[in-house]
């Protein structure tokens, strides 16, 4: 259900949610990030301690396997992946380490990961974690702390929409952690109140906008998760051969779609038509509190991927117009420490 308190907090305060849910893997030793090179999309070669770069592990035909976010702590690497894919993921590394000094541990069930969003973040998390100067730190960069005598890893994050921080620690420690944030002004948030901002925020979820059968120039995220200029990795020929052979032209692309204010919120798999031609389908859709109407996300045939292109959305026998929008519908803040847009008094949707 939706609740206008959660989602004031991460659009004009901070908000606290546990993903603890999510797969952690912990990469160690000396090889770690030559190892990482070969087998990811990203650059992980060039991280240095207190950075970090999202990345995709394809199959050799460039299909998905998990995207990932990486943070490079100074003694070990860290993988943040869907927790669906963590074991795939985990066995794929191992299977390919020979020679290499690399250990990969599934740190899942020992580490939490605790996000907290919005505008005053900042304030918050230096606050109660007592690390200065987070307010300088990009997306993906990351500061190792302590919290009660553990380790805490400080990571910038905006994938879920709006500028914010996951802290990852030991997990005996995650609830005393969620009750000082708590304690300091953060709100507590449910993952439904974060899937509206992620939707607004356009960004593509695995699972839900991409999957084994995604190639990533199709979901948008080349830009992100892909580097045009280090050396082989899993997938690469598929990926140059779009790029270059193909011009980066794919059969399909994720848009985002407007909807009229009276109309129902589609659901996934709803299908998108221009005239009697099945052109796509939705992948994820919500109420907008921000622009006071239905949005969603959809893969569509690239005939039909620029914006204001309109299509309709088929739920059951009704067909709902809709129009091709940009992604992100609402803009992230242009700088870390950035005042979140101020924003019109949050409805409650109509159903």
């Amino acid at each position: 259900m939706f609740s206008p308190e959660q989602y004031r907090a991460v659009r004009e305060a901070a908000g606290v949610l546990d993903r603890s849910r999510r797969g952690r893997i912990r990469l160690t030793g000396q090889d770690r990030r030559d190892y990482l090179q070969g087998l990811l999309t990203n650059d992980i070669a060039a991280l240095t301690p207190g950075t970090g770069c999202y990345a995709a592990l394809l199959t050799a035909q460039g299909r998905m396997i998990s995207d990932m976010y990486v943070v490079e702590t100074g003694d070990s690497v860290l993988l943040d992946t869907e927790p669906d894919v963590v074991d795939r993921v985990r066995e794929l590394l191992e299977q390919f380490v020979f020679s290499e000094d690399v250990q990969v541990v599934d740190e899942t069930r020992s580490l939490a990961q605790v996000s907290l969003i919005g505008p005053k973040a900042v304030e918050i998390a230096e606050r109660v974690v007592g690390a200065t100067g987070l307010d300088s730190l990009q997306v993906l960069q990351n500061r190792v702390a302590r919290w009660r005598e553990s380790p805490v890893v400080i990571v910038r994050r905006d994938d879920l929409g709006a500028p914010g921080f996951d802290l990852v620690i030991d997990r005996s420690l995650a609830e005393n952690l969620i009750d000082a944030l708590r304690a300091a002004g953060a709100a507590p948030v449910e993952e439904s109140t974060a899937e509206i901002t992620r939707i607004e925020g356009g960004r593509p979820k695995f699972r839900r906008d991409m999957n084994e059968e995604t190639i990533p120039l199709e979901a948008g995220i080349e830009e992100r998760a892909i580097s045009l200029t280090k050396g082989c990795y899993v997938g690469q020929e598929i990926i140059i051969r779009v790029l270059h052979r193909g011009h980066g032209r794919v059969a399909r692309r994720l848009v985002g779609l407007m909807f009229e204010p009276s109309t129902p919120v589609p659901a996934p798999g709803d299908r998108v038509r221009v005239g009697n031609r099945e052109v796509g389908a939705i992948t994820s859709a919500t109420w907008s509190p921000a622009l006071h109407r239905p949005i969603a996300m959809a893969y569509v045939h690239r005939e039909f991927v620029e914006p204001l292109t309109t299509v309709d959305v088929v739920s059951g026998t009704v067909a709902s117009p809709a129009v091709v929008s940009p992604l992100p519908f609402v803009p992230r803040p242009a700088a870390p420490d950035a005042q979140s847009t101020p924003h019109q008094p949050v409805e409650t949707p109509e159903r």
